[in-house]
């Protein structure tokens, strides 16, 4: 049997994030694409995605879906059968960063959830795409279904995520690690970093993409995720 895909979103992201490899993989597996909107920390929610998926299954995360895959294949290698991780690093936030949060945070809170948006589109995706008015639709919906609680509980669940490079190495399964080549978020050396410490992980950079690459590039990515999809275990 096909094993099943699951698939973790980031920040103020559904499942529209993965909408292009959902409707390419769904064809030969079961595509899980989890909420992680219910929990202020990556623990609960590495939790709550281990309660709702199958047995066993291929892993994928971007962006904070990332740190959360790596609490979940930390909680239950035994269950992860692979592990995919998108424009994601595995170090914890820095001051600047919790603080550029916190920025955030309050905006969302006093009614200027807009601006949110406006302050992290440009950061999102590669430079040609700044004017992409249908992609910036697509972000801009999922950050309105997602919703200022949300936001806010992911962020300070950001903010609190743990060093997850000492355990790297402990990672068994086939491992890939993909990043826009233009991430301004999580650029490629902290993808590279995650490749270094992984026993025989595979890095892939995308060309001319930033920091969304499931649908900056999904051919690209697609590509990716299915020779991932076909390393033996």
């Amino acid at each position: 049997m096909t094993e099943p895909l699951v698939l973790v979103p980031g920040l103020n992201c559904t499942d529209a994030l993965f909408r292009p490899q959902s409707d390419v993989f769904s064809t030969e597996r079961h595509v899980l694409i989890v909420d992680q909107t219910q929990d202020d920390t990556i623990a609960a929610m590495a939790e709550r995605a281990l309660a709702e998926a199958p047995p066993r299954f291929a892993l994928g995360g971007l962006s904070m879906g990332g740190y959360v895959a790596l609490a979940m294949q930390r909680m239950a290698p035994e269950r992860v059968t692979r592990l995919a991780l998108l424009d994601t690093t595995a170090r914890p936030d820095t001051e600047d960063g919790t603080a550029r949060r916190r920025t955030l945070m309050e905006l969302a809170r006093t009614g200027r959830f807009a601006e949110v948006h406006q302050a992290l589109w440009p950061r999102l995706v590669h430079p040609d795409r700044h004017a992409d008015a249908a992609l910036e639709a697509i972000v801009r919906q999922m950050m309105d279904d997602t919703g200022v609680d949300a936001f806010c509980r992911q962020q300070e669940a950001i903010i609190a995520r743990p060093d997850s490079r000492p355990l790297l190495s402990a990672i068994a399964c086939p491992t890939l690690v993909l990043v826009g080549s233009q991430d301004a978020i999580t650029p490629v050396e902290m993808a590279q970093e995650m490749a270094d410490a992984i026993p025989g992980a595979t890095l892939t950079v995308v060309p001319e993409t930033g920091h969304l690459a499931t649908l900056e590039a999904p051919v690209h990515v697609n590509a990716a995720l299915a020779k991932w999809l076909l390393r033996p275990v």
